[in-house]
């Protein structure tokens, strides 16, 4: 009998997706690409991924109650790494590039604030037109710190 495992061998951050992929028998870069189109689309996929990393056991790993700890442990510990590597990225040279996030990061949270307060002029706040804008925005600020360093 086959068993839903995370992989270790065909891992990116968790192994859920390669794990998807062998259970099923399809190419793991699908389900990443279906999992990215979900995040991206109702931001459902990250929730669902980070669930599935902290239920579903290890390959090799015993299903069951350790399991859950050993994925929440992992878990745990690969977002401790994430925050450093943002600090430490945030506390680089170039600022620039950690302001122009952070003004997006602050135009977001006040246009949904705006949006959730039902403010009848903040029509254009819809998830549909804003995940546009941020990626654009995320884009142009990528560009920008390109040009500006090559």
């Amino acid at each position: 009998m086959r068993r839903l495992y995370r992989s270790r061998d065909d891992a990116i951050l968790g192994g859920v997706c390669g794990g998807i992929g062998h259970y099923l028998g399809v190419d793991p870069t699908l389900v990443r690409v279906v999992f990215a189109v979900l995040a991206l689309a109702s931001g459902v996929g990250v929730l669902l991924y980070l669930l599935l990393w902290f239920v579903v056991p290890r390959e090799g790993a015993a299903p069951g109650r350790e399991a859950v700890r050993s994925g929440a442990e992992e878990l745990a510990e690969r977002a401790r790494e994430v925050g450093e590597e943002v600090r430490t990225a945030v506390q680089g040279k170039d600022t620039g590039f950690a302001l122009a996030v952070a003004v997006i990061l602050v135009f977001l949270g006040v246009a949904l604030l705006l949006r959730n307060l039902g403010l009848w002029w903040a029509w254009w706040l819809r998830f549909e037109i804003l995940w546009p804008l941020i990626l654009v925005a995320v884009g142009v600020a990528l560009l920008w710190r390109s040009i500006r360093e090559g």
